[in-house]
């Protein structure tokens, strides 16, 4: 990197600190320190949501996508907006007037103090590997950036970096500080993937009806589970003639998750359950004024992410095409054809000019920060306000007044990033030896935690039905059934069962298990 992208990064870093510092003196107790007082606008929370769904997956892994698939995964995004809509007008409305801190206070108001901490742990370990993986996944392009490889031991050091440095930050601003950080960054995101699109567009130098054509007539699909690459001779192997802009896929083989049924049955079953029981996302919802701004930011979030993820797999496919057709680009000797996951992050380093490469490191920090800064002051909240506040009061010793209150909090943040951090390197080995794109990754293992709550919040929230002891089997049944469908492929040799219904799966058995449950008579 130049002096210059060094000095951009720099300032972009500073602003991050510097906003986290000026709103540290505006969080007088844990209220405002985990859900702003709930007097946020809704159009602040809608682009703080967006950061928080457009991680270092998208940047990094959804230009992978492009490169080695199609268009397919835009159901996704589809699945997500219909998921959110349903959150939005049935299940949104009862988390928010549950005037709550975390979520888990309405689970422990329906069925108990006991439940509310099964569920507050649930998600903590969840978000462990979920929040691990992401950021794992923004260490690659870190990596490939600072070091020139992703080497597992430069990855483990752009860890380190990227942990630390989203630890201060949101330690010093609270949730308002990040709400505002977010949408700066979901504004910066955006703002680099159109500029990526035209470098690439003009370094392609050729037709519009050319690049058609190679992505359509001349298009290829890597062979999911084989070794593939590119000949001396420019052919593809372990590939399959495909059209790259095929956007919607009418199969039912229950292997493939971006198909039509998969993605308005299975994805938005999934969405349903990361929108409802997933404090990370659903902590931005409780930040606003009202109910209603609530539910219409989680689906306004929803319809940006929709063109911004688009715009990043676009990416992907015109470095198919670039690389494919002029191979002296691509200064790894054609490796990305078997294994595309630094597609992105090589072309900046090795083909953007400085200054501009500068600024697509910002966008990717901002990418891979603006998810994990959620990630850390979630887990704060649900360990503070779920776990240590009220057990600490049951022991018999006194609840600090707001100021030791805001100690606390701000000491468990920093814990939170730090194991955090700890468990991206775990995440990196688990990804490797899944055998799943870091996209797929990174979304299927979240399943591992939602399976199980999603059962425990549909029955809380739309039945009278359900008991401490139904809630907790709801909880290990939901996991331990996701557990094998993770590991199918070591288990059995193949996937037969794709990611999108794991949670479908898990969730239904989990529903009926905490269904079980007698209510206890008043």
């Amino acid at each position: 990197m130049a002096v210059l992208d060094w000095i951009i990064v720099a300032g972009f870093l500073g602003i991050l600190v510097t906003i986290g510092y000026l709103f540290s003196r505006k969080n007088k107790n844990i209220d405002d320190y985990f859900v702003a007082g709930r007097a946020m606008p809704g159009w602040l929370v809608a682009l703080a949501a967006t950061g928080t769904s457009i991680s270092a997956g998208t940047f990094v892994g959804s230009p992978e996508l492009g490169f080695n698939t199609n268009l397919t995964y835009v159901m996704n995004l589809i699945a997500a907006i219909i998921g959110g809509s349903i959150v939005a007008a049935f299940i949104l409305p009862k988390l928010y007037n549950a005037k709550t801190i975390t979520i888990y206070g309405f689970i422990g108001d329906r069925f108990g103090e006991t439940s509310k901490r099964a569920n507050s742990v649930m998600f903590l370990v969840g978000q462990l590997f979920t929040s691990g993986s992401r950021l794992f996944i923004a260490a690659i392009a870190v990596s490939v950036i600072l070091f020139g490889s992703i080497h597992f031991q430069f990855m483990i050091w752009s860890i380190i970096i990227l942990g630390a440095i989203s630890t201060i930050y949101t330690m010093l601003g609270g949730i308002k500080g990040l709400l505002y950080i977010d949408a700066f960054q979901t504004l910066l995101i955006i703002f680099t993937g159109i500029v990526a699109f035209f470098i690439i567009y003009f370094a392609l130098d050729m037709p519009l009806s050319e690049i058609w054509a190679n992505l359509t007539t001349g298009g290829m699909v890597k062979d999911p589970g084989v070794a593939a690459g590119m000949t001396a001779e420019g052919t593809l192997f372990g590939w399959s003639a495909g059209n790259k802009l095929v956007m919607f896929d009418p199969s039912l083989d229950p292997k493939l998750p971006y198909t039509i049924v998969g993605g308005v049955i299975g994805i938005a079953f999934f969405r349903v359950a990361q929108y409802t029981t997933d404090h990370e996302f659903v902590q931005r919802q409780l930040t606003a004024k009202d109910v209603k701004k609530a539910g219409t930011s989680l689906i306004y979030s929803q319809l940006i992410c929709l063109p911004v993820v688009v715009l990043f797999i676009s990416l992907g496919l015109l470095l198919f095409v670039l690389y494919r057709t002029n191979p002296e680009f691509d200064a790894l000797g054609a490796s990305f054809f078997t294994d595309a996951r630094d597609v992105f992050p090589q072309f900046i380093k090795n083909h953007i000019p400085m200054g501009v490469r500068g600024l697509m490191i910002v966008g990717l920090l901002a990418a891979a920060l603006s998810s994990f800064n959620s990630a850390i002051n979630a887990m704060a909240s649900s360990f503070v306000s779920d776990l240590y506040l009220p057990i600490k009061k049951e022991r018999g010793h006194a609840v600090e007044d707001n100021a030791d209150q805001m100690t606390s909090s701000r000491k468990m943040v920093i814990l939170m990033g730090a194991v955090l951090t700890g468990f991206a390197i775990v995440t990196a080995v688990m990804q490797q030896s899944s055998g799943l794109n870091l996209v797929d990754f990174a979304t299927g293992i979240m399943c591992f935690a939602y399976a199980g709550m999603i059962g425990v919040f549909l029955t809380a929230i739309f039945t009278k039905r359900g008991n401490t002891k139904s809630v907790l089997a709801s909880l290990i049944v939901g996991a331990l059934i996701i557990i094998p469908l993770m590991f199918q492929k070591q288990i059995f040799g193949q996937t037969y069962i794709a990611w999108c219904w794991w949670c479908p799966i898990g969730g239904i058995i989990s529903t009926i298990i905490c269904l079980l449950g007698k209510p206890k008579k008043a």
